[in-house]
């Protein structure tokens, strides 16, 4: 076995891995980064990027569709299911191959392998090929993600029942699909594939769609997607699957009435996430394993002194800019940086890719009253705004919270084009503490989608000039 030692030690190069491996070598730490599988961990290679590659395709798909509004004249449209996953592995590909350069430019070494805590400051990284590496370390970072949870019953096979993984690269399109659950994994999938042409089932257990998201917005959009076709259960479980030669029979369980049987081509699983604990040497450790996720303080530290966990196996949000950041303030805390504090994850924006697309952060107006404030709520609709009829996206909605007595913004939801770029100012307003007079008094430029933004926050105090 040979041995090496280094200041930090990162298991696990995903969001939040690679980040802090190259954080600590800007700060002059000597790294480890162990990796078993992909740099970029799931959301570069099975996550983030590659269904945000197949949504484009679906996007450009519908505009195609929708050519003749915009004056121009288009042929039969038609698709190559092959080239569609081609071009989406290959996104890929291409940000794991940056991430290598990267990660080489800054002076990190990489060891491919299983990690596991073999006692204080140790870790044994084992190769696929059984030989092993004993690392030293001052500092050790878990980073090891998570995934695809499994329902007793409702297991993944990879053929008939689909977990992320499987969906993303289909080698035919299901004629009929379920989707189970209807968080933004499943919102997704039931978008790209119901935009190529499938019948989309979408089942959730809650009350509603989205269920994180504010209730105005899940029902804006619990209505855009049936428009679009797409049939949707609420309170509702899949009580069984049953499968056969090339389908899948589904018992469908409302809370109350009937249950309903159907048969579907595929199943696609996007009922949560568990983080990866398993096998890393916890046992006799002071890390502490809440259910699925390792237990940490505001600085990212486990119980066990010099281990941190950072990202989706340190718990929500599971998000992999959460997984970055925190990542990047572990490694500050380390090196002793005066300008690390904790991160406020109720700053932390969410993004769905659907369409159409959602964005949020900050309190929901449900919980911003719940919580003892009184609120003042601002509403700004698409179909007011000049871009948007121009792009011929009128249908979505702004919506801001803020504090009646303060002015502080405390939260922002919005659902329609291109939302997911938008939301980054409402973040950045938030993080600078601003006050409604602050959004008020920006200028926005005329015409953008961004004018919803102010419109919104003029709304909220009734001096909205557009609708």
């Amino acid at each position: 076995m040979s041995t090496a030692s280094y200041d930090v030690i990162v298991i696990g190069g995903g969001p939040g891995g690679y980040p802090a491996a190259i954080r600590a070598r800007q700060l002059g730490l000597s790294v480890a980064l162990v990796e078993r599988e992909h740099l970029g961990g799931i959301c570069l290679n099975w996550g983030c990027i590659p269904t945000k590659a197949l949504l484009r395709t679906a996007e450009v798909h519908h505009l195609i569709q929708r050519a003749d509004e915009f004056g121009l004249t288009v042929g039969e449209v038609s698709f190559d299911l092959e080239k569609i996953v081609k071009r989406s592995r290959q996104v890929s590909k291409r940000l794991n191959t940056g991430v290598k350069a990267l990660l080489k430019k800054n002076g990190v070494e990489v060891h491919e392998g299983s990690g596991r805590l073999a006692g204080p400051g140790r870790v044994v990284v084992e190769a696929a090929d059984g030989a092993t590496v004993d690392l030293g370390g001052r500092s050790i970072i878990l980073a090891t993600g998570a995934r695809a949870r499994d329902l007793a019953g409702l297991e993944a096979d990879g053929d008939l029942i689909w977990s992320y993984k499987e969906a993303m690269v289909p080698k035919e399109l299901p004629g009929r699909l379920l989707v189970v659950g209807s968080g933004a994994i499943g919102i997704e999938f039931a978008s790209f594939y119901r935009e190529l042409g499938c019948e989309v089932t979408v089942v959730e257990t809650l009350p509603r769609i989205l269920p994180i998201e504010d209730e105005e917005i899940s029902q804006v959009a619990h209505k855009e997607f049936e428009k679009q076709g797409i049939e949707i259960h609420v309170g509702a479980t899949v009580s069984s699957l049953e499968k056969g030669q090339g389908e899948v029979t589904a018992t469908i369980t409302p809370q109350s009435g009937e249950a309903k049987v159907a048969t579907f081509d595929r199943v696609i699983l996007a009922v949560g996430i568990v983080g990866n604990v398993e096998n890393l040497g916890l046992e006799g450790t002071g890390v502490e394993v809440d259910r699925t996720h390792i237990t940490t303080n505001e600085w990212t530290e486990t119980g066990e002194p010099g281990v941190y966990a950072v990202g989706d196996v340190a718990g929500p949000p599971w998000l992999a800019h959460k997984a970055t950041h925190e990542g990047i303030l572990c490694v500050d805390r380390i090196a002793g940086e005066a300008g690390a504090h904790p991160l406020p994850t109720g700053r932390i924006p969410g993004c769905t890719y659907c369409r159409p697309q959602i964005a949020s952060v900050g309190l929901t107006e449900l919980a911003a009253t719940e919580s003892g404030r009184e609120v003042r709520v601002g509403r700004f609709p698409f179909r007011g705004n000049g871009k948007a009829i121009a792009l011929g996206e009128v249908e979505g909605l702004v919506k801001t919270v803020f504090d009646a007595q303060t002015g502080e913004l405390l939260g922002a939801h919005l659902i329609g084009a291109e939302v997911t770029e938008l939301i980054q100012g409402f973040v950045v307003a938030m993080n600078l503490e601003t006050t409604e007079a602050e959004l008020m008094n920006s200028v926005f430029p005329h015409p953008t989608l961004s004018e919803m933004m102010h419109e919104s926050t003029l709304a909220a105090y009734g001096r909205a000039i557009h609708i």
